[in-house]
């Protein structure tokens, strides 16, 4: 199957591979660069409770030999190009992903199958990388305002995968075993949850040439019928912790909208007015006109069928309650008063703009790709986009601020000092 779009000077193009990996391209000429990323369709939430913190573990492991190279040679391979080669897991997906001049785009493409497909997970590695993982957690752990995030997340999502860290906890990431890892990347890594998505300097049929002739011998295997575990019912909650550290950090939040919701583009300007820049209501109230934070920003988590919404600050402990009290107030101002049609404008003009100076960036353009592929099976255009943006009303925006922030009790994580 191919499919290929052409709007101004891009070329947007879709192959399917028999073995069922799909190939996702645009092109741009005026580039000299390619960023390509192969996209697993497995995430920490797609881990049974013994394996937690297994996709992440893998997704590190791959990077410690293949059959074909060891563990220096494959960074080497890229680096020594002038290029950059990295990985990421997500709680729905896992992307490795390479940057590199044009001229050597067969080697990112044999690069990223030879890490997903042929990874040896040497016993001796499996071993040090337990412990590489383990010092990762501590990091986290030492960074208040990233480790209230998964304090936050525990509470929203309780009981279920997605409330689980991506790194996993120190008992599972221990009990870890080759085979183990080798039967969860049989189950999940097959070429048909998988996409490979670039863009750059290319040409489409060159891309699906190369990935046909390293793909040789790969067969198609029976669709994995994966059922994710459904998410519970929200439950508000509430966490208090008291640790080594200087600041108080808070997070306020709930559930939100999934991915597919058709207020999607609403929920991303309200979130951009309540605290997406230095402009936003948050900022401006609660840092500029009281001096209580540095840092103050809301945020938006959407999986594939659910997602979340908080605001995160840091202050003065002795500020906790009365900061509250000024993030509650601007929530329900949002609730009480439609937003102007000034205000209005400059958030949605603030929603395109970081759109589009995305676009400007080719590895943004190919995690586009990837994640508008696993996620909706097609492509959306930058033109179709910003008309959604464009699309939203003040009255829509203060029905989405009704619905999240009057109809629903929050919840509240909060770090304090020991």
């Amino acid at each position: 199957m191919s499919v290929r779009i052409v709007a101004d000077t891009v070329t947007y193009q879709k192959t399917v591979l028999p073995c069922g990996l799909r190939i996702v391209t645009e092109t741009i000429p005026s580039v000299r660069s390619v960023a390509v990323g192969l996209w697993v369709d497995v995430g920490s939430r797609d881990e049974a409770e013994e394996e937690a913190g297994i996709t992440h573990f893998i997704e590190h492991m791959v990077f410690k030999g293949t059959e074909r190279r060891r563990t220096h040679q494959i960074a080497q391979r890229i680096e020594y190009v002038g290029g950059y080669l990295n990985a990421f897991t997500t709680k729905e997906h896992t992307c490795y992903y390479v940057r590199v001049l044009d001229e050597y785009l067969d080697r990112a493409l044999d690069t990223l199958v030879d890490l997903a497909f042929r990874p040896r997970f040497p016993e001796r590695e499996i071993e040090k990388e337990k412990e590489v993982i383990l010092e990762e957690m501590k990091m986290y752990e030492d960074t208040p305002d990233e480790y209230i995030f998964d304090l936050f997340e525990e509470l929203v999502y309780a009981g279920h995968p997605l409330g689980r860290p991506i790194v996993g906890r120190e008992e599972t990431v221990r009990s870890f075993t080759r085979a183990m890892l080798l039967d969860f990347m049989a189950r999940h890594y097959t070429p048909d949850r998988m996409v490979l998505a670039a863009a750059g300097r290319l040409r489409h049929e060159r891309v699906v040439a190369l990935t046909e002739r390293l793909l040789r011998g790969v067969a198609p295997r029976p669709t994995n019928n994966r059922q994710r575990q459904p998410v519970p019912a929200y439950r508000p909650g509430e966490r208090i912790e008291r640790r080594s550290v200087q600041q108080a950090h808070l997070v306020l939040g709930g559930r939100g909208y999934d991915l597919h919701h058709p207020h999607r583009a609403a929920l991303t300007v309200l979130n951009t007015l309540l605290g997406g820049g230095m402009s936003s209501r948050l900022n401006q109230n609660i840092r500029e006109r009281y001096g209580y934070c540095y840092n103050i920003y809301s945020f938006v988590n959407l999986h594939s069928d659910v997602g979340d919404w908080g605001v995160y600050m840091g202050t003065d402990p002795r500020r906790v309650v009365r900061a509250e009290q000024l993030i509650r107030r601007e929530l329900e101002r949002l609730v009480q008063e439609p937003v102007g049609r000034r205000v209005l404008t400059h958030a949605k003009n603030q929603v395109k703009g970081t759109l589009m100076l995305g676009q400007e960036n080719m590895s943004s353009r190919m995690m586009r790709l990837g994640r508008q592929e696993l996620y909706f099976g097609r492509y959306y255009s930058l033109d179709e986009a910003l008309q959604e943006v464009d699309r939203v009303t003040a009255e829509e925006v203060q029905a989405v601020a009704r619905e999240l922030f009057a109809e629903q009790p929050y919840s509240k994580v909060v770090l304090l000092p020991e």
